[in-house]
């Protein structure tokens, strides 16, 4: 019975499997990337992670037990100096799957397997969002220990208010200025109201004369003959 045994088999014998495998593990290790179908990515991942946490430990016997499981030289030997340095503070994931369309003619999925550090376009990406951490979105919904680290941070930062200050020069700049106006407006109205009275008292006052009109009237000859008799 094949109780607790599952796993896909890939319609393919034991030997064909072990050995179709190894073959993809190799090419994977030479050309670090290769196009296959989902279900044989997702094998060989299983297949060469454990590999390649094996070959970080460079010894003999980590050689043989490789070697037992990839057949070609040139492979094992990339995969202890080359791959080995390049995922050496990699604890583990060193493969990428990424779908594609589905293959023309059965529509089986496929996919590409390839190694996580050398997609330059993949680390580069990761690069930019690494340099972009440093601006943070500060949200509204944070309670607890959150909240009380967003308020800590945005303790220092918070100015003292400068708005007693101005008020304060605001009212002075306006009681000087009315000051100012208080004065102009006062020294015209003096002036006039001083003029006169010195304009009064310097000058004399001149005596009227009667013009010809308000002149008096001679008196008539017949008039002053009655005043005689």
């Amino acid at each position: 019975m094949r109780h607790g045994k599952k796993f896909n088999h890939l319609g393919r014998t034991a030997s064909h499997r072990k050995a179709m495998l190894s073959n993809m593990a190799c090419s994977l290790i030479l050309h670090k990337r290769i196009t296959t179908t989902l279900a044989k990515a997702k094998e060989l991942r299983k297949y060469i992670e454990p590999l390649i946490t094996k070959a970080k430990d460079n010894t003999t016997h980590s050689r043989r037990t490789v070697f037992s499981y990839l057949p070609q030289k040139e492979a094992v030997t990339l995969l202890f100096t080359e791959v080995a340095e390049k995922v050496a503070n990699r604890p583990g994931g060193y493969t990428r799957i990424l779908k594609l369309v589905n293959r023309y003619g059965d529509n089986a999925e496929m996919a590409i397997i390839e190694l996580v550090d050398y997609n330059e376009l993949m680390l580069a990406a990761k690069g930019e969002k690494k340099a972009g951490a440093g601006k943070t979105r500060r949200s509204r919904r944070g309670s607890g220990s959150g909240a009380t680290a967003t308020a800590s941070d945005a303790a220092p930062k918070a100015k003292a208010p400068k708005a007693p200050v101005e008020e304060a020069q605001v009212v002075e700049e306006v009681a000087e200025t009315k000051a100012e106006v208080v004065e102009v407006a006062e020294a015209p109205v003096a002036d006039v109201v001083e003029t006169p009275a010195d304009v009064v008292e310097e000058t004399p006052v001149a005596e009227e004369t009667p013009s010809a009109d308000e002149a008096p009237e001679a008196p008539e000859e017949g008039a002053e003959e009655d005043k005689k008799d």
